[in-house]
């Protein structure tokens, strides 16, 4: 007798595709709708995870697009330490799919929100929608609302002349204004600030209002730039605390698999969107314990470098095999290790 399933790939099984291969095999990449030549401008944007693409894009001899650069005079490591090049724009983290919408949003006028600026103990200012961005803070809102109104302008540029965005979503949960719905990345009064339960409420949308969020950007994206190609990845890095009142890992265990669903519905209802699979690369039978550092948190660089591999297999051109600048390897590694996760703030004893 026949059935459906005899005449299937053998990625399709996991016997085959799993279970009779080494780990360092598996490569869970049937297709991708697209790949990326040297020529085109690769933007990124995410969590703490997706910081890694920037240093291994560079390596790899892609466009590493950075549309919002640091200012003149300021050395690598300080510039780094700043925030500059970490993403495509000094955005501090982007966990949520909400966060990058409403990034968009904010830079083209289409959403106002009425929190402006929190104050540090040191009495500094800090941008509440990036609120580690600036890690020494502004001395004054002047220079806060400047610092703004250059970074909205350079958000505009990167969505209107990238080819392609790589946005890496790392959580569900955030905080959000009671009236209008603003996400930020922290709670206030963990990064400057101070929480008012009257002002922030705490957010953790299902999958499919992230499915909603996503299709929403990649659709206003297209209108602004109508070649902008999307590959969405989730982090496979825990997440540090959760609020709701459940054990962190079954919290984590939820977020990851709401996330993995709308990003699923995305690419299904949008076929040119596409996913590359970071999280199950590093957390599949085999590979975890490897790819995870003592915290069971950080992914290793042994972990980052085989999901780089694979990315790079998948979604390079050829053409783009060699660096076309030379690069200091010694200090790219040096900078990764000191990764900004704004997110660490909620426990600083980690």
């Amino acid at each position: 007798m026949s059935h459906p399933y005899e005449q299937l790939p053998d990625h399709q099984f996991w016997r085959r595709a799993v279970a009779m291969l080494p780990p360092a095999a598996v490569d869970p990449i049937a297709e991708v709708p697209f790949r990326i030549s040297a020529t085109d401008k690769v933007a990124t944007a995410g969590s703490c995870f997706a910081q890694n693409l920037a240093p291994a894009l560079r390596a790899r001899g892609l466009n590493y697009y950075v549309a919002e650069s640091a200012p003149a005079g300021l050395t690598p490591d300080e510039a780094w330490r700043r925030n500059y090049g970490r993403f495509s724009c000094r955005f501090g983290n982007i966990y949520t799919a909400r966060q990058l919408l409403q990034t968009m949003r904010r830079a083209y006028g289409r959403l106002a929100p009425d929190v402006d600026a929190w104050t540090t103990s040191e009495g500094r200012f800090v941008d509440p929608f990036r609120p580690t961005a600036e890690p020494d803070g502004f001395a004054t809102l002047d220079a806060l609302h400047a610092d703004r109104a250059s970074h909205l302008e350079s958000v505009r540029r990167m969505m209107e002349t990238l080819d392609v965005l790589i946005f890496t979503m790392g959580l569900t949960e955030c905080w959000q204004t009671r009236g209008e719905g603003a996400v930020v990345p922290l709670a206030p009064g963990v990064a400057g600030g101070t929480f008012d339960p009257n002002e922030f409420v705490f957010c953790n949308p299902r999958a499919g209002e992230i499915a909603a969020d996503l299709l929403a950007f990649a659709d206003e994206l297209a209108a602004i730039n109508a070649r902008a190609k999307v590959i969405l990845t989730v982090s496979p890095q825990p997440l540090t605390a959760t609020y709701r009142p459940i054990h962190a890992l079954v919290a984590n265990a939820v977020t990851k698999a709401a996330l993995r669903a709308a990003v699923d519905e995305v690419c299904t209802q949008r076929p040119g969107i596409a996913y590359f699979p970071a999280y199950e690369i590093v957390t599949m039978p085999g590979n975890a314990m490897r790819f995870f550092a003592d915290n069971q948190r950080t992914v290793t660089p042994l972990g980052v470098a085989h999901v780089m591999r694979l990315f790079f297999k998948h979604f390079a051109m050829e053409t783009t095999a060699a660096p076309t600048q030379q690069i200091d390897a010694a200090a790219e590694a040096q900078r990764l290790a000191t990764a900004a996760c704004e997110e660490d703030a909620l426990d600083p004893g980690r």
